[in-house]
This record gives structure tokens, C-alpha cells and sequence, in this order.
């Protein structure tokens, strides 16, 4: 018997306590008021600065190695902040992440599960982390309202936060910082409305005691209505409370959060048919979707996290985590059989129950010498337990035209593996790691160097759906180091470069491939990403940006000429990234840059991976017009193969979106901020992306036209 749900609970008690904790500000023997910097990994030193402008961070939380300024950092990464993510009236994590030139949006396999491409590969949104942990998340969507940044590492990072439980993050990784109590009071409520008649409403609290030593802040939201896609609805419900509290030498903060989300015949993704030429995107604002698929999950999840100093050089830090989460769907993804645009599509039910159990621990010395050279060492370890349940049904029957989309009757599903009402647990996946890193500071902190590696075990178990015996099992490990060199030529100008691998599990060889495998059940080792980059970072006061050249290589498996299955090739990922953020004139913010990329697969593109992709966002405050700002974004992605053969790519497509905000005084200390947005103003139809999931060739629809509106009241 699991005792998941036990310590699930216990986590939300520990959550509820620490939030009780917070009432008890009135005892005489409290401290002196302290400024402070609130922060979800409970660091010392708090939430990085924001950038001028306010839509990035100068630094973020890199792992093993904690808070880093970037510009002392020889690895490429941007948090972008709360108030980016309010005045774009952003939904989800994807919506926020579409202001990074280095990262696309795409979709799951067969599902409607965001997956980003960080430097042309995925991230899945269950392999984001969650305050530096792993599998926390709801799996298909994420609400913003619980984000107060999110962090955009691009390239492999296995040595700073461990193998990605979900097998993806080889190019980039996505953790989520939950929202704090600042020094000042919260009070917003907000009201708006989109496209189609969603409704939305949400809550905005926070209190910090008189002494700023505790914290908590409560947020909810509700999202509700048809969508601007004709015939799809959409609700969501979630709710969030953040806590932290802080002695001389002690820092505590927790989390717990509940999301509740349903879609109601959403756009589907599309295959076209090995020999159908891909053809015009069908009308993004009329859903193509069977009337009858739908999906919907729930999620209950928290963390507890607590820093310690032993003296002014030593902290430890520990931290725990837990999910429990639901989901159930029918899906029917249509495949394009001619040039008509006629489809057929399978039917396919599906239950899943996860509940994850993750946890860290480490230890930090800073500011150890050995001669000439300033020492900070870390040691941490962590670990990953996911428990997962799932039965299925499929049939098939579904038929259709991409461009008149008509309904019918839902088909029976006469295949089914395991219990849709009692599902029985498929999969195990545990993840075990020990890290070390040594920063070295030389030259007067010019020079900056930072060593280090870490251990890892994966094991993974699968389960046949109908009779629970174990089907196949995956256990081995690895070592995946990292060096990383640094020199400040000045205070605005850092020189960097890196080595440093991804990690996923290699899996085993099947037993049948058109005939008997030779290798069959052999374990492969776990794949290593290896990748190398230089660059330079700027930081001229009101602007700053960086410019990098990266290499990446990672493994592919296949099978030889003897039917044996190992690693056969390899794709490589060439890049060069300029990126650009600030303030420089002071009626002026912009943010964006350039990402260009080369894959090589056997000398054919890579599935999904557009040569070119640019963003630009400028935000201008009127002159005289006290209040008053207007935004625009332009997006841009260059085409994409389909197909591994380069015989079939869908074209390049620019997106361009306007906002403008308006600020209005009530009296002293209230205030209420009226925004207003069109998301692909010019109504566009185009093919998002290309594949996501690798080796596949699915296409998603971009969103038609979108108008947002939405009131927010402070007080």
C-alpha cells in the first residue's frame, strides 16, 4: 500500500501550520523591523532584483549553485518577473514563455500537454520544476496566477538540477517561482473578459507582520466560458497560499495549491499522411474538434522548504514537495488523408492517477581561501518518487474534413486496457542524486570558475494494464560533469563559457523489430547530451542583454544491420542567441532577440525546428498622457520540417500583438488599472509547430484573433 496520500496530506498540515505560524507577530521578545527581501526558496538573500524595466531579473536560482547573478554566471538563463506576466494579461506558462526568442511553444503526444522547445528541444510541462522541484506541477497546464517569475535556462543543466524525471529538458529547463508577500500590503481584485465571452475573476492578497519577518499571500482565479476558437470551452479553477517566515538564522516557506482544468473540444493536433502534401491551415477560429473530446485534471500540490545558517559561512537547506493529481480525456486527433483535407481519427479514452513524492537537501560553504582563490562549495542531494496509474479505451470510426468540420456520433471503443474506474499503477520512476560544485574566485573576483558534477540513478518500472505484473524494468546510472569559466572585463561586460550534459534513461532494448532483436532486454545506458558554449553578457545600467554561440549533441538510438538496437546517430543543435532587455529612454521598455539554429540529423533538419525565431516587445508610456502605456509584440518563426526525410515543412509565420494600460488614480491608495489586448491582430491563420514530441510529425493551429479586456481594483 502507497503512503502517498499520507504524506501528502502531512505536507498541506505542514503548509497550514507554518501559515499559523505567521499569526503570532505580537509577542514582545520579537526582533527589530527588518526590510525584507521575500523569496519561495527561502535564500537569505531573497528574490533577485528586477531589471530596469521590470520585465526581467538580473539573476535567478541556478540549482545546486542557489541565487546567481547573471552577470557573474557562466551559464545563459532570464527570469521573467510578475509584472511582465500582469500587463500581458498571460493565461499559462506558454503565453509568458512566448517572449523568449530560444523557446517555442508545441504540444504533447496526443494530448493537449504544453511541451516548450528550449534550443530546438522539448522541456515537457511536467518536467518543469517547481521552487528547484521536480514534477510538482499540474502536467498539462499551469496557471499564471500562481507564478511570480518564471526561469528560462537555456541548454543542458543535469549537473545543476538532476535528470528530468519525464525524459525531456536537453536543451532547456522551466522552473516556476510561486508567489511571496512583498514589504507592503496586497489588496487586487481583478475582472475581465475575451473573445468568445470567457469570463474571468480573480484575487490577490498579501500581508507581511509589522516586524517583516512573516509573510503569506493568498491568490484564486477563475477562468470560465467559450474561447475564441468557435465551439471549444474552457474552465479553470485554482487557488494558492504562499507562507515564509524568518528568524536570524532561520528561514521557512511553503506552498500549497490547487488547480482545477477543463477543455471542451479543443482545436486537436493534425497529421497529414505519409505522401499527402501538407496543406492550408484550416480556420483557426472554428474548432475542428469532435463535440464529444474533452480533457480534464485536477491537482492538489505543496512544498515546504527551510534554510539554516550554522555560522555566517554555512547553509543548509532542505526542502520537500508533493502532488497528487487526476486526469481523464477522450481524444480523436485527426490524420489528414488527402489533399481535400478529409480525415479519419481514432477514438481514445484514457484515466491517469499520479501522485510524486520529491525532495532535497544540501549544504553550502562560502568563502573558504586557499591562497589567492575564494572557494563556495555545495553538496546536495535530491530525490524523485512518481507513482502512476492508468487505463485506456480505443476505437476507431472517426471521420471528417479539416475544413468543414461537421459532428458525429462518439463511436464505441471496444479495446480497453485496464480499469477505467480502478486504474492499476503502470509506472514507476524513481531518481536518486548526489551533486557537488566548487566556485572559484581569482584575479580580485574577475575571474570566476565553476566545477563541478553529479551522480545519478534512474530506475523506471512499467506494469501491464490488465494483469499489474511488471512488463519491463530500467535501472542504471551516470555521471554528468560540468566546467564553467567567467571574466568580468568590467562591471557591464562578462566573457563566459561552458561544458555541461544532459541526462535521460537509455531504456531497453524490444524484443521485435519486423524480427527477433539481438540485444533484446539489454539496458542502454542513460544518454548524455554534451554541449559547449561561449558568450558575452552586457548589463550598461538601463540595458542589458548577452550574445552566445552553443553546440549541443545528443544521442539517437536505433537499430543496425545485425537488428541491434543501440545508438546509431547523433542530432546536433547549432546556435547563435542575441538577447536584449531594459530601459533606455525612460518612456521606452523593451525586451527580445534572435535566436538562429542549425539541426543536423544524418544531414536532414530536425522534426520542428525552425532556423530563425525573433521576438520584440516594447512598451512606451505616452508622453502626457499620465497613466497611459501602449505594448506591441512581434513574433516570428522561420518554417519547419514535418517529416525526418525534409520533404514536407510547413512555412514561416509572424504573429503581431498590441496592448495598452491605463492607470487611474482613486483617491490617496486606491488605484484601478484597466488593460486592454489583441493577441494576432491581424487574424492569421498558420501552423504553429511541427512535431514536439521527437520523431513526431503532429501539427498544431495557431490561436485566431484574441481580445482581452480585464479591470484590476487595488485598494
Amino acid at each position: 500500500m502507497s503512503h502517498a496520500p499520507f504524506r501528502l496530506t502531512a505536507l498541506a498540515v505542514a503548509c497550514m501550520a507554518s501559515a499559523a505560524a505567521l499569526a503570532d507577530t505580537d509577542n514582545a521578545h520579537v526582533l527589530e523591523t527588518v526590510e525584507v527581501q521575500s523569496s519561495a526558496d527561502a535564500s537569505k538573500e531573497g528574490l533577485s532584483e528586477a531589471f530596469a524595466g521590470g520585465q526581467v531579473a538580473e539573476g535567478g536560482s541556478l540549482g545546486i549553485l542557489g541565487k546567481q547573478d547573471s552577470m557573474a554566471t557562466p551559464y545563459s538563463f532570464t527570469n521573467y518577473t510578475e509584472l511582465l506576466i500582469e500587463d500581458q494579461q498571460a493565461e499559462s506558462v506558454a503565453d509568458i514563455l512566448m517572449n523568449d526568442p530560444a523557446v517555442r511553444v508545441a504540444r504533447g503526444f496526443g494530448n493537449f500537454q504544453q511541451l516548450y522547445l528550449v534550443r530546438g528541444l522539448p522541456v515537457y510541462s511536467d518536467d518543469m520544476s517547481y521552487n528547484g522541484l521536480y514534477g510538482l506541477l499540474p502536467r498539462q497546464y499551469l496557471a499564471s496566477e500562481f507564478i511570480q517569475r518564471v526561469q528560462v535556462f537555456r541548454g543542458a543543466n543535469a549537473f545543476l538540477n538532476g535528470a528530468a524525471p519525464g525524459g525531456s529538458g536537453l536543451g532547456g529547463a522551466v522552473n516556476v517561482l510561486p508567489k511571496r508577500a512583498p514589504n507592503y500590503d496586497v489588496n487586487q481584485f481583478t475582472l475581465g473578459v475575451q473573445s468568445g465571452g470567457q469570463a474571468y475573476g480573480a484575487v490577490d492578497l498579501a500581508r507581511r507582520s509589522e516586524d517583516g519577518r512573516a509573510g503569506i499571500r493568498l491568490n484564486a482565479a477563475r477562468r470560465d466560458g467559450d474561447t475564441a476558437v468557435d465551439g471549444e470551452n474552457q474552465k479553470i479553477s485554482m487557488s494558492h497560499i504562499g507562507v515564509d517566515f524568518r528568524e536570524e538564522n532561520l528561514r521557512i516557506s511553503a506552498d500549497l495549491g490547487f488547480q482545477k482544468f477543463s477543455m471542451d473540444a479543443s482545436m486537436p493536433s493534425i497529421t497529414f499522411a505519409s505522401g499527402v502534401p501538407i496543406q492550408k491551415t484550416p480556420d483557426s477560429d472554428k474548432t475542428v474538434a469532435q463535440p464529444w473530446t474533452y480533457s480534464n485534471s485536477e491537482d492538489l500540490f505543496g512544498t515546504v522548504r527551510a534554510e539554516y545558517d550554522f555560522a555566517e559561512n554555512v547553509t543548509s537547506w532542505v526542502a520537500l514537495g508533493g502532488r497528487e493529481g487526476k486526469e481523464d480525456a477522450i481524444f480523436a486527433n485527426p490524420t489528414v488523408i488527402n489533399t481535400a483535407g478529409d480525415y479519419t481519427a481514432n477514438r481514445f479514452d484514457n484515466v491517469r492517477e499520479d501522485t510524486v513524492i520529491t525532495g532535497e537537501a544540501g549544504v553550502r560553504w562560502s568563502q573558504l581561501t586557499t591562497g589567492p582563490v575564494t572557494h563556495t562549495l555545495s553538496l546536495s542531494t535530491a530525490s524523485y518518487e512518481l507513482e502512476s496509474k492508468n487505463a485506456y479505451l480505443f476505437g476507431s470510426g472517426v471521420t471528417g474534413n479539416i475544413y468543414g468540420p461537421t459532428e458525429m456520433a462518439i463511436p464505441p471503443a471496444p479495446f480497453a486496457g485496464g480499469n477505467m474506474d480502478d486504474p492499476g499503477t503502470t509506472i514507476r520512476t524513481e531518481l536518486r542524486s548526489v551533486a557537488f560544485a566548487d566556485q572559484l574566485s581569482m584575479l580580485n573576483d574577475s575571474l570566476l570558475v565553476t566545477l563541478g558534477g553529479r551522480y545519478q540513478e534512474i530506475e523506471d518500472t512499467s506494469y501491464d494494464y490488465n494483469t499489474g505484473n511488471r512488463s519491463n524494468k530500467y535501472e542504471d546510472n551516470a555521471v554528468t560533469p560540468s566546467v564553467g569559466l567567467l571574466y568580468r572585463l568590467s562591471e557591464s561586460v562578462s566573457l563566459y563559457s561552458n561544458y555541461i550534459e544532459g541526462l535521460v534513461a537509455g531504456g531497453n532494448a524490444p524484443a521485435d523489430n519486423n524480427g527477433p532483436v539481438a540485444n533484446a532486454g539489454e539496458t542502454i545506458a542513460p544518454f548524455k547530451t554534451e554541449q559547449a558554449e561561449i558568450g558575452m553578457k552586457f548589463d550598461a545600467g538601463n540595458l542589458g542583454g548577452s550574445v552566445s554561440l552553443f553546440q549541443s549533441e545528443k544521442p539517437i538510438t536505433g537499430f543496425d544491420s545485425n537488428n541491434k538496437f543501440e545508438i546509431v546517430d547523433d542530432q546536433t543543435n547549432r546556435g547563435l542567441e542575441l538577447m536584449a532587455y531594459g530601459k533606455p529612454l525612460d518612456s521606452l521598455t523593451v525586451l527580445g532577440g534572435v535566436s538562429l539554429l542549425d539541426t543536423d540529423v544524418d544531414g536532414e533538419k530536425a522534426i520542428g525546428s525552425p532556423d530563425t525565431q525573433a521576438n520584440l516587445n516594447v512598451d512606451w508610456a505616452v508622453p502626457g498622457t499620465e497613466g497611459l502605456s501602449l505594448d506591441g509584440r512581434i513574433i516570428y518563426t522561420s518554417s519547419q520540417y514535418v517529416d525526418a526525410a525534409n520533404t514536407a515543412k510547413i512555412p514561416d509565420w509572424t504573429r503581431l500583438d498590441l496592448g495598452a494600460r491605463y492607470l487611474v488614480p482613486i483617491g490617496e491608495t486606491k488605484m484601478l488599472t484597466l488593460r486592454a489586448r489583441v493577441e494576432n491582430v491581424a487574424d492569421t491563420d498558420y501552423w504553429a509547430s511541427a512535431g514536439g514530441y521527437p520523431g513526431s510529425s503532429y501539427l498544431t493551429v495557431g490561436a485566431p484573433r484574441t481580445v482581452m479586456l480585464s479591470g484590476t481594483y487595488e485598494f
